[in-house]
């Protein structure tokens, strides 16, 4: 049995050996050694970042930075190590063709560049192997737990299979009794656990990756104890059992846990995986899982770039090359560079990251440095800046980067915040709306900044810098400015003097307007949501004040001379565009103090007079040259107006928008601004009234048909009663009641309506005059054949029925009343209805006087009187009863039932007439009688008998009266 001290004596080389390796790697890691340029030791598994940065200075820099850089692009490719990943170029061919096109190499150079670079010594292949914990291991102590260490190494030169020892004989110690000593490796030992973790990496050279074989052996650290310890540990009769089994080995004998084997040539590049450990007998068959990483990496690469710069710059230089070829590749194909690599750079560049040992972190960083620089030259969006800004964040440690890494990171963050604030300040031009994804793009940029200005790293290395929003307000305000004055520049007229000026003027403030319209749809809530800036008030306030002061200077130099017509519209364009501005101001709240805008108005209050004349004199130019073109003639069968009546409408719609554009904001000033609308607008009706008369004439001089000047005529009418509608919707148009609450305080109660009010019903007074004359006119026109109908109609003969009599009158009516409802509007039909209903009762009543002693001739007049009743009611669509039944119609209707009864008729007429007043009376002033009274219907007679009389009026001299009867 062996000692203890035989037990130490044995292992001491193994010991020996993973203190030097572990020293070795530490001191790697806080003090990498220096190299010369001309023989470089290649990056441990740690990253050596600062290697000599010495190139090749021969020639073109440059060309010979690119050709270096291409010549490590080709080792990579040509010493490629693992199986691809799934989404990776399989094919070296397609590699190297993609290289060639990316660096634009011609081809007889790319083949002796490719055939330099075969040449060169291939690099050391290592394994980099990381132990990162165990799980479900055997428990071997007394205790049941186990103090568990691994042995790992490489086999080279045997062919096995995965997963297993192969067909070699089973044995416990493969990698002590296998591998040499000095290529073996030995993590910590984790005591008294079956879950244990190491965290611990290895580098392990191999040379020919297809003979070569991954081998870890788990083992539990045993050591020298009493018998009296290993029963204080015992827990139950397992660890009873584990005492008597340890009684039978030699003393300090390590017992083994379970191996794992992996053939290098199935690894991945990077492979992270749980294996299961296997055992050497079917004891125990399950012995848990153990989790390990492997990375195939090279060292003492022979190109050039790899000997004289640092790993993580020459993979800078190369993410820059091949993003720089896809961003341009995409370019040239008319679509944007989403971000995603294609296949074959993302291949490349996994592989010389992998292959140079690269950390992620490094890799993250190399990659927001590339981005961030290609950004500001290449065109591609900035959302794919935010990956490498989280994964930096994710990974940040200010140690793990020396000096220079430092100043190269802090430099990215300042140039990256200059251009984009450069952006920003531009973003009018830089992101127009004309193109369609240009609000997401600023969105896009502002949250790369706003992410960038969060990271630990930009909080360390940035430290004296502002704060995001203060830098975007300040630059915002900067490029509004510079925006304005380059829109001046844009706008200068070509021909100095006032009128261009204006002209130039207006246009920098629609421009304004229009920018402002903009930046509250569209930029204010992008820059709102991401930064808190308010980009709309800033820009308000901006630009008022620099619009104010050059409106001011123009109208100054306006006012000292006469405003001219054309001066006098610029400025009321001007005035317009202006309030249009001033209505776009913020709330009080959202505002600092007054603004240069306040009271705008009183700079144009030299040229009201103007606009009102101007205003005037175009609409009666108007007027004039509508009526002079309208040949009176309706627009449709349900448009019963002419032309000039729908321009004059228009004209008025104009002048009521100058009203409303005008909008004049002192109260008093308003008002009579709004007398002198109505007065121009009433003086324009009166006078179309007058033009449009003239023009009936002068068309119904030149025609021979008296047909077409009935047509004209009403034609005429109706124009009248559309203007006189328009007219009446003045009120509301011209916005009364708005106005009457604003001069309530300024003006007398009542003189609103004295004066507004008053001059509204003198026009639609005239306008209704006229209307009635033109009416009372085609009523002349038919009550001559009215008449001439109704004196035939009583002297027709006998032998003709008083139906058959009245017939041409009613054909005479139904054919010139449908005309006239075809013709005239509702309103102007329904007036000359009224005329001929009553001149057609005059008449009737004139011819019923003359005929009172023919009964036949009334009896005409009468079914006459029924059927024109019937035809001026038309079913509900002429005139209504009420206007029908006049006192006229009702005395001339029982005159002419009188006239046509017989005599016995009217002899019942008038019996039923005392009867029915003998009913009505309910006093006795002449006294009462008492009658009784009985018919025989056999004899025919009737028979009456007077019983008694009482309160009888006295008519003898003795105030008696003598009572008799027949």
């Amino acid at each position: 049995m062996a000692t203890p001290l035989s037990h130490l004596q044995r292992r001491p080389p193994l010991v020996r050996q993973a203190i030097k390796i572990r020293r070795r790697r530490v001191r790697d890691l806080q003090d990498p050694p220096a190299h010369s340029a001309q023989e470089i030791e290649p990056p441990s598994h740690h990253l050596s970042p600062e290697e000599g940065a010495a190139g090749d200075s021969r020639g073109d820099p440059a060309v010979s930075q690119r050709a270096l850089l291409y010549e490590e692009a080709l080792y990579t490719v040509l010493h490629r190590l693992g199986q691809p990943e799934p989404s990776h170029v399989r094919e070296a061919s397609e590699l190297l063709s993609y290289l060639q096109e990316a660096f634009h190499m011609p081809p007889d150079e790319h083949q002796q560049m490719l055939q330099r670079v075969q040449k060169l010594e291939k690099p050391i292949f290592c394994l980099k192997a990381t132990v990162k914990q165990a799980k479900g291991i055997l428990g071997k102590d007394v205790s049941g737990f186990s103090d568990p260490y691994c042995l790992l190494g490489i086999e080279q030169g045997v062919s096995v299979q995965a997963g297993s020892p192969g067909s070699r004989r089973r044995q416990k110690a493969v990698v002590r009794h296998t591998i040499p000593e000095e290529q073996t490796h030995r993590t910590q030992v984790v005591e008294q656990t079956l879950n244990p973790v190491w965290e611990e990496t290895f580098i392990l050279e191999f040379e020919d990756i297809s003979s070569s074989s991954f081998h870890l052996d788990m083992w539990d650290m045993d050591t020298v104890e009493s018998v009296r310890q290993k029963l204080g540990e015992l827990t139950d009769l397992h660890g009873l059992r584990r005492i008597f089994k340890e009684a039978r080995k030699d003393k300090g004998q390590d017992d083994f846990l379970g191996n794992v084997v992996v053939r290098l040539q199935d690894l991945r590049c990077r492979e992270d995986h749980w294996y299961p450990l296997e055992p050497c007998t079917e004891t125990y068959p399950d012995r848990g899982r153990c989790h390990l990483q492997f990375q195939l990496i090279h060292k003492r690469r022979a190109p050039a770039a790899s000997r004289s710069q640092p790993s993580y710059a020459v993979h800078l230089l190369l993410l820059q090359q091949l993003v720089s070829h896809e961003v341009t590749q995409h370019q040239a194909g008319s679509t944007s560079w989403d971000g995603s690599l294609s296949p074959h750079a993302a291949t490349i560049l996994f592989l010389h990251a992998t292959q140079k040992d690269l950390s992620d972190f490094h890799q993250s960083m190399a990659q927001w440095l590339a981005y961030s620089r290609l950004y500001q030259s290449l065109e591609f969006p900035s959302s794919c800046l935010l990956h490498p800004i989280t994964s930096i964040e994710y990974q940040w440690i200010q140690g793990r980067l020396k000096g220079e890494q430092l100043e190269e990171l802090a430099a990215s963050f300042s140039s990256l915040l200059a251009y984009g604030l450069s952006l920003i300040r531009k973003f009018r031009s830089v992101f127009p709306l004309s193109v369609a994804d240009s609000p997401a793009r600023l969105q896009s940029l502002l949250r790369v900044l706003v992410q960038m200005c969060k990271m630990k790293a930009f909080g360390e290395l940035r430290p004296d810098s502002a704060p995001l929003p203060r830098l975007v307000a300040q630059t915002l305000k900067t490029g509004t400015a510079e925006w304005f004055h380059l829109k001046q520049q844009h706008h200068q007229p070509m021909v100095q003097g006032l009128l261009e000026a204006g002209k130039a003027l207006l246009g920098l403030v629609q421009d304004v307007v229009g920018d402002l319209l903009q930046c509250r749809h569209t930029w204010n809530k992008i820059f709102q949501n991401t930064l808190k800036v308010d980009l709309f008030s800033m820009a308000f306030a901006e630009l008022q004040w620099l619009v104010a002061k050059r409106v001011q200077d123009h109208t100054a130099a306006v006012a000292g001379s006469p405003v001219s017509p054309e001066m006098g519209e610029s400025l009321f364009q001007l005035y317009v565009s202006l309030k249009e501005l001033y209505q776009l101001r913020p709330d009080p709240t959202d505002r600092d103090g007054v603004l240069a805008l306040d009271g705008f108005h009183r700079w144009f209050q030299p040229a009201i007079p103007s606009w009102l004349q101007k205003t005037y004199s175009v609409a009666l130019a108007r007027v004039q040259r509508a009526v002079q073109m309208d040949e009176l003639v309706p627009l449709g069968e349900l448009t019963k107006h002419s032309t000039s009546a729908v321009d004059l409408s228009t004209c008025f719609a104009q002048i009521s928008r100058t009203a409303r554009q005008l909008d004049w904001p002192d109260p008093e000033e308003a008002f009579m601004i709004t007398v002198k609308f109505v007065e121009d607008t009433c003086r324009l009706a009166l006078v179309y009234c007058s033009l449009i008369k003239a023009r009936a004439r002068e068309l119904s001089a030149s025609q021979k048909d008296q047909g077409q000047a009935a047509n004209m005529l009403c034609v005429v009418v109706n124009d009248m009663e559309q203007l006189r509608l328009v007219i009446g919707k003045l009120p509301a148009q011209l916005a009364w009641e708005a106005l009457e609450q604003r001069v309530g305080a300024v003006l007398e109660q009542g003189q609103l309506q004295n004066t507004l009010h008053a001059q509204l019903q003198g026009a639609l007074a005239g306008l209704s005059h006229e209307i009635r004359t033109g009416v009372r006119t085609l009523a002349r026109q038919l009550e001559v054949g009215i008449a001439t109908h109704i004196q035939k109609l009583v002297g027709v003969k006998e032998s003709v029925l008083p139906e058959d009599a009245i017939l041409p009158l009613m054909k005479f009516l139904e054919v010139k009343l449908c005309y006239m409802n075809t013709n005239l509007v509702q309103e102007n039909f329904s007036s000359l209805l009224t005329l001929l209903w009553t001149h057609t009762l005059t008449v009737l009543i004139e011819a019923a006087a003359s005929q009172r002693s023919c009964p036949l001739a009334s009896s005409r007049l009468k079914v006459a009187l029924q059927n024109l009743e019937i035809c001026f009611y038309a079913e509900g669509c002429g005139l209504p009863p009420a206007a029908l039944h006049t006192d006229d119609f009702q005395a001339l209707q029982r005159d002419l039932e009188l006239q046509a009864a017989s005599s016995r008729e009217l002899i019942r007429k008038y019996f039923c007439s005392r009867i029915q007043r003998q009913a009505e009376t309910t006093t006795e002033e002449l006294g009462a009688v008492t009658v009784k009274a009985s018919y025989r219907a056999s004899e025919q007679k009737l028979r009456v008998e007077l019983l008694s009389a009482s309160s009888l009026l006295p008519l003898d001299s003795n105030a008696w009266c003598l009572l008799s009867h027949a």
